[in-house]
């Protein structure tokens, strides 16, 4: 099985802004994770500890000398979401680097799951409306 990677929206538009060597790393590693799926493990990834999703992730490389860790999180479709990211190389206190990283990912993560939801509630109203007709 391949599993389906996607950017969450802000990110895509962050990603552009990420030195070249940093944006192929990151594609070679997100490669791993479409093989992999939620069995990728270190030292490609690793489970984030403090988030309020027990299925936040981050995946983690090195380029461009830097320390790079890029959150995600798979959703109930099974998509993996690359929410965020960031370089903690050269930072005294990564612990303030976590916490930063996951309450963005938190958010993010939470405001996709609602869309999710939103879409699907619009889709059952939907085919309620649909299935109003002309009885037979």
């Amino acid at each position: 099985m391949v599993w389906n990677v996607k950017f969450y929206p802000d990110f895509a538009e962050e990603f552009t802004t990420l030195n070249i060597a940093v944006q192929e790393t990151l594609n070679r590693r997100i490669g791993n994770l479409r093989i992999e799926g939620p069995h990728l493990g270190r030292p490609y990834a690793d489970t984030l500890q403090g988030s309020r999703h027990a299925n936040m992730k981050e995946l983690r490389l090195k380029a461009d000398g830097g320390v790079w860790r890029f959150a995600f999180a798979f959703d109930p479709e099974q998509k993996a979401i690359i929410l965020c990211g960031g370089d903690k190389s050269g930072l005294k206190n990564q612990s303030k680097f976590y916490r930063a990283l996951i309450e963005k990912a938190d958010g993010r993560f939470e405001e996709h799951l609602e869309k999710m939801q939103s879409a699907k509630d619009a889709s059952k109203q939907f085919s309620r409306k649909k299935g109003r007709g002309r009885k037979k």
